[in-house]
């Protein structure tokens, strides 16, 4: 603002809240809508933009937007991209069930538009509807155009002088110049040629990436695919996803996302994509075919090039907050369609309900914005073809009207509807509300990451846990947590690593995070890594440390690999990769957030891949290690051999006594005869039985292996000791024979003639 004047003209009328639809404000004229565009009555449903024959056969497309508490809506058509395309404004006068509907002949495919809605100013109670604003539509199915957050996309004055009542203050300007548009969006695929893998949960290993930075590196990759929907598509990335055995890949956010101003700021950019503005459209800045309708097209190409090589798609997705932030964040839609249903307000209704540290939390008890929801993820299987979901903050979406509810309506909804109770469904069981956390508490259609499982192992393998009793549980399907309910060991999905928080690498390699380059102190990300240097913080020369480091990162992969439950992968973590110590790269879009392929020139670091893919390929050959149901500990036969069993280092069978005694050695025993259920033909299963040790402590520890009924030989088959994973010939020993387990190592044995 450079006067008095020019602060009273953008506030102008804001006293009484009134409209003025031909008032010319800081030089940009607000015109009344246009007479000349035909509009037909068209249909309330389905909400969003759908080009169809309408009346007579009349090509066209149809708008529908709910808008409850609005006064009227304006349809926004503009003749092309960029700042400077004209505007055509075109008013939506029927009105059903709180939804403004219209049917446009002679709007094609490609076509660029918006809504301005108009209704009162208060924000007192939560009303802040501005048609100088132009808002995307919720259900725009491609986006053009990036988010830029300068004063007039702001519902507010942003730089009123006094900032404790900036946000009641109206802005008058126009900021469809500045925002994105949607895009009318032809769907003509049926999908009769894709297959979907339908990988049961038990047998899933999946595979947490970033659609951009998997690919940018890639040196088998175009270049003008790298970052891309069509780069993950292509065949060099799909073959490293096929050789590793993953079953599924969990992409970070692909829905349309916005930057915050924070990180624009600061010349950054929000990398993760947990920023959501767009919940039917795929990012835009992921697509290398344009951004003018193509990028559905190219993501759902990608969709079928997985599925070909058997690889589900999962999408992590953000329902529980908007990129509109709170009282003072951007207008770009929902705010502007109805903040008051569509976000959780408090009492005092100026301000939001933040249980998700974002700024806003959508306000999922709502109908209409349970239905967006819904609409969202019957969308993203029925018409792009994805297999399922991992819900960003879970818990937020399963509070009703405060608390976390597991009979909230969104869970509910979940669990009735045909299509989404079919797929995949992953929460991250916690928020950061009050009553929050939820691990374990979630209802039987859904699975979990376990934080738990993380911890733990994390714990155990820097010999940080008082005794090995919450070892046994979270190597065993995590029962303590999830065999209620009908609920089985895949409810676990099992991580020690994931996008937010060190990799692997990293994990073993810094003990305090430095996440300088984020522009925030480093006070950000979490100081509760669990993590340790090996003897050095950071990068180092020292060969032994170098090596340490080398042998954890196999014990890990290796105990996840080995644990019953759904294991996650984060990319890059089997090829050694590295964000230098941050540990929250959110912002990071640039080599420290990109895998660099590289590193599979180094022979240290290609040694951990194929270890990671044989452990994979192990899983997968054994259904002793991905069990469907939990173990029971019981002897099932006359010989006493039970389904699972737990060993000291001299060969006896642990007792409650040892469970609490301060230990860095458990050996675990899976029998692959006892295996509950039957294969498709109706046989039972039968399978190998695996003996695995353990061994935390920083010196080798004596080993008895256990006798009959157990085994009466064992065969090693891992052992993350050793640098070169080929193992020598003799790797065979007699049951009651006591073997070295070298200091920090997994050794899995093949168990050979059991019983008595």
């Amino acid at each position: 603002m450079s006067s008095a004047a020019e602060q009273e003209a953008v506030a102008g009328g804001l006293a009484t809240g009134e409209e003025r639809p031909s008032a010319a404000v800081n030089g940009v004229r607000r015109a009344a809508p246009p007479s000349g565009v035909p509009v037909w009555p068209g249909a309330p449903t389905p909400l969003g933009a759908r080009f169809r024959a309408g009346p007579d056969g009349a090509a066209g497309t149809g708008f529908a937007l709910w808008a409850g508490g609005a006064e009227a809506v304006d349809l926004c058509l503009f003749d092309g991209p960029g700042p400077d395309a004209r505007e055509t404004r075109v008013r939506l006068t029927e009105l059903t069930h709180e939804t403004w509907h219209g049917f446009v002949p002679g709007i094609l495919p490609g076509q660029r538009y918006g809504y301005r809605v108009h209704g009162r100013w208060d924000p007192w109670t939560g009303a802040r509807w501005n048609p100088a604003k132009l808002l995307l539509d919720p259900y725009a199915r491609a986006v053009d155009g990036e988010f830029a957050l300068p004063p007039e996309v702001y519902g507010h004055v942003r730089d009123w002088p006094d900032q404790h009542v900036a946000d009641t203050v109206r802005d008058e300007r126009d900021s469809a110049p500045y925002v994105p548009k949607g895009v009318v969006v032809h769907d003509d695929d049926d999908w009769s040629d894709d297959r979907r893998p339908g990988t049961p949960w038990a047998d899933s290993v999946i595979y947490e990436l970033h659609v951009r930075g998997f690919t940018r590196l890639h040196p088998d990759i175009p270049v003008e695919l790298r970052g891309t929907y069509a780069g993950l598509a292509h065949p060099a990335a799909v073959e490293h996803l096929v050789r590793l055995g993953v079953t599924a890949v969990e992409l970070l956010p692909v829905h349309q996302f916005a930057h915050e101003d924070h990180l624009l700021q600061r010349g950054l950019r929000n990398y993760w994509g947990y920023n959501s503005i767009g919940y039917f459209a795929p990012h835009a800045g992921y697509a290398s075919s344009g951004t003018a309708g193509a990028q559905v097209g190219e993501f759902k190409r990608m969709v079928r090039a997985l599925h070909a090589a058997g690889i589900e798609v999962i999408l992590d997705v953000v329902y529980n907050h908007t990129a509109e932030a709170n009282e003072y964040g951007p207008t770009l839609s929902l705010k502007g369609v109805d903040n008051q249903r569509y976000y959780r307000l408090r009492p005092d209704a100026r301000r939001y309900a933040d249980y998700t540290g974002c700024g806003n939390t959508l306000h999922v008890v709502q109908p209409n914005v349970l239905r967006l929801i819904t609409d969202s993820l019957r969308y993203w299987v029925t018409e792009m073809g994805v297999d399922g979901f991992r819900f960003d903050l879970a818990a937020a979406l399963a509070r009703a009207m405060h608390d976390v509810d597991m009979l909230s309506p969104f869970l509910a909804v979940i669990a009735q509807d045909p299509v989404l109770r079919r797929v995949k469904l992953i929460a991250e069981p916690w928020d950061v509300g009050s009553g929050g956390y939820q691990v374990g508490a979630f209802p039987p259609l859904w699975t979990e990451w376990n934080d738990r499982y993380r911890d733990t192992v994390r714990d155990f393998w820097r010999h940080a846990l008082p005794d090995v009793r919450e070892m046994g549980y979270r190597l065993s399907g995590s029962s303590d947590l999830y065999a209620w309910g009908g609920r089985r060991p895949y409810a676990s999905v099992n991580f020690v690593t994931a996008h937010d928080g060190f990799t692997l690498r990293d994990l073993v390699s810094y003990e305090r995070k430095h996440n300088e380059a984020n522009g925030e102190g480093n006070r950000d990300g979490t100081d509760d890594n669990r993590s340790w240097n090996c003897g050095a913080e950071g990068e180092t020369d020292d060969e032994r440390v170098r090596a340490l480091r080398r042998r954890q990162l196999r014990n890990l992969v290796t105990t996840l690999l080995l644990s019953t439950g759904v294991p996650m992968l984060v990319a890059g973590d089997e090829l050694g990769r590295t964000q230098g110590g941050n540990n929250n790269a959110y912002c990071q879009d640039n080599e420290t957030g990109w895998l660099d392929w590289s590193l599979l020139e180094d022979p240290g670091w290609r040694e951990l891949s194929e270890l990671t893919a044989r452990l994979i390929a192990l899983r997968h050959r054994h259904p002793v290690l991905r069990r469907r149901a939990f173990f029971s500990g019981r002897a099932h036969s006359a010989d006493g051999l039970r389904d699972l069993a737990w060993f000291t280092p001299c060969g006896m069978e642990m007792t409650e006594q040892d469970w609490y005694a301060p230990a860095a050695t458990l050996g675990m025993y899976l029998s692959g005869r006892d295996i509950p259920g039957r294969d498709e033909r109706g046989a039972p299963i039968v399978d190998d039985s695996f003996l695995a040790v353990l061994h935390a402590g920083d010196r080798p520890v004596d080993f008895v292996l256990p006798g009959p009924p157990w085994a009466r030989r064992y065969e090693v088959v891992v052992d993350t000791s050793r640098e070169d994973q080929a193992l020598p010939p003799d790797t065979a020993h007699a049951a009651g024979e006591t073997i070295t387990v070298p200091a920090r190592c997994v050794l899995l044995l093949k168990a050979v003639d059991q019983g008595l």
